[in-house]
């Protein structure tokens, strides 16, 4: 029969998750991963070039400033930590820095304007690094919504984002949210982001440790 001292060991934290996009989901999905106790990832990376605003509530509740980095802020709420590490770059991805992009697994939780070509380039660009991928298919939402996690492959064309991605040769990758989307009456609210945040902190913890996607 192991220790404790022989099992702890087995649960410290390992891999690299690097989220791209700090807004009000990815910072839910950070704040979750650097919460872990006992697992999680050993390196967090977020990739961002947004300050926060006055209208970034989530931020300010947890102390941020307005008009610092939002990417900076995470680094300070994980100064002093012995467990993990955190590294923001305030920089937005575009196709000519995705070496920026590394890690085990690839959060992608960018959103405004036309973000799914660079989203599908982010994709590409992780695959060929051998890293899982995971980003959203819509995240809005009244609190009645279902939350999905799928692998791409298993999800209806009829939402946008899912044809968009399939129709650029995505496979093998993981798409969670409520498939609600700004051409639906839904707003998006701060307990639908948590109940996503969930999910997608969730599926990563499952690949850190058996790797692989979902079905």
């Amino acid at each position: 029969m192991e220790s404790i001292e022989e099992l702890e060991k087995k649960k410290k934290p390992h891999g690299k998750v690097t989220i791209i996009g700090l807004g009000r989901l990815g910072f839910r999905v950070a704040l979750n991963l650097m919460e872990v106790h006992r697992g999680g990832p050993k390196e967090i990376k977020a990739i961002d070039g947004q300050r926060v605003t006055a209208d970034d509530i989530i931020f300010r509740l947890k102390g941020a400033n307005i008009g610092e980095y939002k990417v900076k802020f995470l680094e300070r709420l994980a100064k002093g930590s012995t467990t993990r590490k955190v590294v923001g770059i305030p920089k937005y991805i575009t196709k000519d820095n995705l070496h920026l992009v590394d890690g085990d697994i690839i959060c992608i939780s960018i959103a405004g304007g036309d973000t799914l070509p660079i989203t599908a380039s982010i994709i590409k660009h992780a695959h060929r690094i051998e890293a899982s991928t995971i980003s959203t298919m819509g995240v809005a939402g009244i609190g009645q919504e279902k939350i999905i996690t799928k692998d791409i492959s298993k999800i209806h064309k009829d939402n946008p984002i899912v044809k968009f991605l399939q129709n650029k040769g995505i496979k093998d990758h993981t798409l969670v949210g409520t498939g609600k989307l700004i051409r639906d009456w839904e707003p998006i609210t701060g307990y639908t982001l948590d109940e996503i945040a969930k999910n997608i902190t969730s599926h990563i913890l499952k690949i850190l440790h058996f790797g692989g996607g979902v079905n």
